[in-house]
């Protein structure tokens, strides 16, 4: 198995740099993220600042190779399809998705694949962005704070960029935030998705909070 980054040795900083052409694998990261879930009712009683509304997830095990993600992105993609049916979420309601973005020839081209078999036309019109290109990749813990990375978009309509792109793919052509931070403009909701050895997929869409309780 060789999935982890042995280039840019002299410049380590450089060295996690996903949906680039030049990419030659993920690089460790350390870090934990924690979100609070709990229901409407209760975050209104205590007076909670809520950030958005966890509104569906899915998970699916495409089991194709032990390493390798399905060549056409097939499992990733059923997952992205089962958590949006499950958030009641129309595929033109996301504006941003915080992808697994590992930095791996593999996962960034068979992911790209799936979000244009589940978008369609949309996917151009996505912010999509690996924030592993910043904190490296901090394996059980990438869930947790790429969840949280999604919800602070949903509340500061800013994606963050996927920095280190400097050669454009021509099989990941689509918004990857290059470099710098992006505005958007009123996201109504946004998806993290994670992928595992052994084909497993995990995907949360959150929505935007439209209720009356504090907002950040």
């Amino acid at each position: 198995m060789k999935a982890m980054c042995s280039s840019y040795n002299e410049n380590p900083q450089q060295a996690s740099r996903p949906f680039d052409a030049n990419r030659a694998g993920f690089v460790m990261g350390e870090g934990a993220g924690v979100l609070m879930l709990e229901t409407e009712e209760h975050a209104l009683k205590r007076g909670a600042t809520i950030y958005c509304e966890l509104a569906g997830y899915a998970a699916t095990c495409d089991a194709h190779h032990i390493t390798t993600p399905h060549p056409e992105g097939k499992g990733l993609a059923d997952c992205l399809s089962l958590a949006l049916a499950d958030a009641d979420v129309p595929t033109t309601d996301v504006a941003y998705i915080n992808a697994h973005g590992t930095s791996t020839a593999y996962n960034d081209k068979f992911e790209t694949m799936a979000f244009k078999k589940v978008f369609g036309e949309h996917a151009s019109e996505i912010a999509i962005s690996s924030t592993k290109s910043m904190t490296g990749h901090t394996l059980g813990a990438a869930g947790g704070i790429e969840a949280a990375i999604a919800a602070k978009v949903l509340q500061t309509s800013m994606a963050p960029p996927t920095i280190n792109y400097e050669t454009p793919d021509p099989e990941c052509d689509l918004n990857y935030v290059p470099n710098t931070a992006q505005k958007l403009e009123g996201p109504r909701a946004a998806i993290s998705d994670n992928l595992g050895f052994g084909g497993h997929n995990a995907a949360l869409v959150f929505k935007a909070y439209e209720g009356e309780a504090k907002r950040p």
